[in-house]
């Protein structure tokens, strides 16, 4: 049985980040199966519409192969036209209908209150029914994928209610957040506000949030020059893509955030000797209720040609150790200066094995910091399908207390603004001002959790100390 994931895009980021990994899911099934029959492999993403069509021409996304037959899981929000008309305009228009879509005109004003106190309550029962819509036509659902960013007004504020509606109305079914955390000279003057507001949601809604960084995500590619994702795509040494040829720098960095999606979904589009469910995840890598905030990292990111390793070994021994390195990482944090709660590492390639992975990871395990109540709290995942372009790839994933400095810089950016009670009047429009004041303690607490564990030791032997329980 199928176990579908329905993608929910909120806001102009949201959407160009879900825009991005359809192009490269059905450019990844494509390059896995020629013929393109739609199987198990499709249906956890797409949906056919035409069931007297047994075979399924997927395009590459080339503007020349229409898409009749296949429909994404997936609902498109925003509140202004722009993100999702660019998208209705390009080859993958076919992959939604009207049914799935909902914009308005008014825009959030890069307002988290506008969003989350406003067009949350205004708009609830409109984007309910459509998520219903796509529930109804699930066999088997397993997860929402919410993708949206916390700077602006729209992905912050309206995601974050999205996430309360569906905490409420589907309690049972995984909600996953992947969330772009703005950087510290965004252009957004107000996304200290809107991504302090969204964090502290996200962790009483969400049951995981993958966190990734603008910073991160530029620094990525500007120590490529070769990127692996360029213009959103796996390439190898025989694609003839150079660096300067991206058209926009962006789509290098939906091609990350993407590929991190990609990886994330695998098992359960395809099979694997060792296949972990998404369902496992919160499991194995939350053990506090509000510590949700995983941090990843991706390799390779920058070979010029991964084939480049002759031998098995040597792949994953380098591969292992970029994904320990802080320039792998999708979030600008130091995770091996900090403590290890929990980490899984997720393997993609033909040959993957768990003695391949087991030996590398061994080589790089003497400096890993794990909390001591969990040293050994690594698990290993194996899909046998390879990423586009990459014989061998790896997705690091962990709960790491290297996420308190990524909130301390938050709280700082807030401070600067609410000090001065700048802007404070237009959140006021919507939402009590001493909110202010309870959604910074709330993050305050948040900080204070991870410091705790970070210093934490080991308790004397007569201790009634008793570890949290996890799935390892």
């Amino acid at each position: 049985m199928p176990r579908e994931i329905i993608t929910i895009q909120c806001g102009q980021c949201g959407n160009q980040v879900g825009h991005k990994f359809w192009d490269m899911a059905l450019r990844e099934h494509a390059a896995s199966n020629p013929r393109a029959i739609f199987d198990h492999a499709l249906s956890s993403l797409f949906r056919n519409v035409n069931s007297r069509i047994p075979s399924l021409q997927i395009p590459v996304a080339d503007g020349k192969h229409p898409i009749r037959s296949l429909k994404a899981r997936a609902v498109l929000i925003d509140m202004e036209e722009g993100a999702v008309n660019q998208l209705l305009k390009g080859p993958l228009s076919e992959l939604f209908d009207e049914k799935q879509l909902f914009t308005s005109t008014a825009g959030s004003g890069n307002n988290w209150a506008c969003g989350h106190d406003f067009y949350g309550p205004k708009y609830a029962d409109v984007i309910l029914e459509k998520v219903r819509r796509e529930v109804e036509l699930c066999q088997s659902l397993q997860s929402f994928f919410l993708l949206h960013s916390l700077g602006g007004g729209t992905g912050s504020g309206l995601g974050s209610y999205i996430f309360e509606l569906l905490h409420d109305a589907y309690p049972k079914v995984f909600r996953v957040s992947a969330a772009v955390f703005p950087s510290a000279d965004d252009d957004v003057i107000t996304s200290p506000y809107n991504s302090l507001f969204s964090t502290v949601a996200l962790a009483e809604n969400a049951d995981c949030v993958f966190t990734v960084d603008n910073l991160a995500l530029i620094e990525i590619i500007r120590k490529s020059t070769k990127p692996i994702f360029h213009n959103g795509l796996g390439l190898n040494a025989h694609s003839g893509a150079k660096w300067r040829d991206m058209e926009k720098p962006f789509d290098g960095m939906n091609g990350i955030v993407s590929q991190l999606l990609l990886h994330l979904t695998s098992s359960v589009r395809f099979e694997g000797s060792l296949n972990v469910d998404l369902n496992q995840i919160p499991t194995n890598l939350i053990p506090y209720p509000r510590l949700r905030f995983l941090v990843s990292s991706m390799g390779p990111l920058n070979r010029s040609s991964p084939s480049d390793m002759a031998k098995q070994s040597q792949a994953f021994n380098q591969i292992v150790s970029e994904v320990f390195s802080r320039d792998n990482q999708l979030i600008k944090c130091n995770p091996m200066g900090s403590t290890f709660l929990a980490c899984a590492l997720f393997a993609r390639g033909e040959r993957c094995t768990i003695s391949d992975l087991n030996d590398s990871l061994a080589r790089v395990r003497k400096r890993v910091k794990m909390i001591h109540w969990n040293t050994e709290g690594f698990k290993m995942g194996i899909c046998h399908q390879p990423a586009l372009g990459l014989p061998i790839s790896l997705l690091c994933v962990a709960n790491n207390t290297c996420m308190r400095t990524r909130f301390l810089a938050m709280k700082g950016s807030f401070n600067k603004l609410y000090k001065r009670r700048v802007y404070v009047h237009h959140y006021a429009e919507y939402m009590n001002s001493d909110d202010f004041k309870t959604y910074s303690g709330e993050l305050d607490d948040l900080i204070e959790e991870y410091a705790n564990l970070d210093i934490a030791t080991a308790p004397a032997e007569n201790s009634q100390f008793k570890p949290p329980a996890t799935g390892f």
